[in-house]
């Protein structure tokens, strides 16, 4: 793991996340921005609470129950939140799933998330058309550390390595970004 930038660092780039959200073209006014967040928020909604459901549930009877659970369920979830014209999905610069690869559009907005650390704001960016793309962070909270943190006890490094030949989402601290929670939209 490479060492966090400096906090001034860290707020320059927060903000600039954030002046870009602001101003994002391919929509209109800063309500029509403001109204496409309202939108990809809500889209996600269901996405999160599924998948957390998923997690919890597995959690509850041990880690490795956590790893089948998000093996088995987590690749349909998407699917299942998103609707006609509204695509959503999760990706991450390290990726246990090769399914949930980032798009184009979103390797930079990993860089630049990972780079201005906790905190930083979801983002509307244009994409083509008249379509707009909708982030927002995940962050490593304490109860991801049991499958994604530095140090896995033998039986969860094990299933991961199973299920997962190609694993690279490991060696989170809390607080670090793990990927981006994403929607694909109309403008407006």
């Amino acid at each position: 793991m490479s060492a966090s930038p400096p906090p001034i660092v860290r707020l320059f780039l927060a903000a600039a996340l954030l002046a870009t959200a602001l101003l994002a073209p391919g929509c209109r006014s800063g309500d029509d921005r403001a109204a496409a967040a309202a939108r990809g928020a809500e889209a996600l909604r269901p996405f999160k609470a599924s998948l957390m459901g998923a997690l919890k549930a597995g959690l509850a009877e041990g880690p490795v129950a956590a790893v089948e659970a998000c093996h088995l369920a987590a690749p349909g979830l998407p699917a299942a939140a998103s609707t006609e014209g509204v695509t959503v999905g999760r990706t991450s610069s390290k990726l246990r799933n090769p399914a949930n690869a980032p798009k184009p559009w979103m390797k930079p907005l990993l860089d630049e998330y990972a780079a201005a650390g906790p905190g930083a704001p979801p983002r509307v960016v244009p994409l083509d058309g008249d379509r707009v793309g909708y982030v927002e962070p995940i962050g490593v909270q304490p109860m991801c550390l049991t499958c994604h943190g530095e140090s896995l006890a033998p039986e969860v490094a094990a299933v991961i390595a199973e299920r997962y030949p190609r694993d690279e989402a490991t060696g989170y601290t809390e607080g670090q970004l793990r990927g981006l929670f994403w929607v694909e939209l109309d403008a407006r």
